[in-house]
């Protein structure tokens, strides 16, 4: 699907014309520079990589710095592939917010905010012990059994447990578009977006 990288600015809210308060998220999405295309004759497959945010020089390996070379653009901290696009780009050309529109829906995707090491309540929602009367001292937040006896003897793969939890790509499927500010590369999507502050996520139609 054709889409666009952005940067997640942070969440507010707006109001809508019947005076509602819709929770949104901000973000920064493009311009993407078209950094290269794929092509069936060549590559096997039609797609365009688009690069976002530019770094500096001294940061990118030989590699990189030829590769932006090529675009005519400065090398970019962050170069995603996209398919699904309807017009023709070339090297270099600049897509902007205006891609998209307002009232239309989108995919953002992004990396988890990493919440470390967590127990069963807080990782898988697990409610813990309800009674906390008649002795019960501190097992509140504790799994409790984890397998059988003698038979089958081992803990079963996939068992919910305690562990890091976060740092995982997420992608949220039908955000609508509420507004898009073209003059400032501002895209604001109803709801949550996965990722931290300034975190990268890419937006898809």
């Amino acid at each position: 699907m054709s889409g666009l990288i952005g940067k997640k600015i942070g969440m507010t809210s707006i109001f809508d014309e019947n005076g509602k308060n819709i929770p949104c998220t901000v973000i920064e999405a493009g311009p993407c520079i078209v950094t290269q295309v794929r092509t069936e004759e060549v590559d096997g497959y039609k797609a365009i990589q688009l690069g976002f945010d530019d770094a500096t020089e001294k940061s990118a390996t030989k590699a990189d710095l030829g590769h932006a070379k090529k675009a005519g653009t400065s090398v970019k901290r962050k170069v995603v592939e996209f398919k699904g696009f309807d017009a023709e780009y070339k090297l270099g050309d600049a897509i902007t917010v205006e891609h998209f529109a307002e009232g239309e829906f989108v995919d953002i995707a992004g990396t988890s905010k990493g919440k470390g090491f967590q127990g069963v309540v807080k990782r898988h929602g697990f409610g813990g012990v309800g009674q906390a009367t008649h002795g019960q001292h501190n097992r509140l937040r504790a799994p409790g059994s984890i397998g059988a006896a003698s038979y089958p003897a081992r803990v079963f793969k996939g068992m919910k447990m305690a562990g890091r939890m976060g740092g995982e790509k997420v992608k949220v499927q039908n955000l609508r578009v509420l507004k898009v500010v073209s003059e400032k590369n501002i895209l604001v999507v109803k709801g949550c977006v996965p990722g931290h502050k300034n975190a990268y996520v890419t937006i898809q139609k």
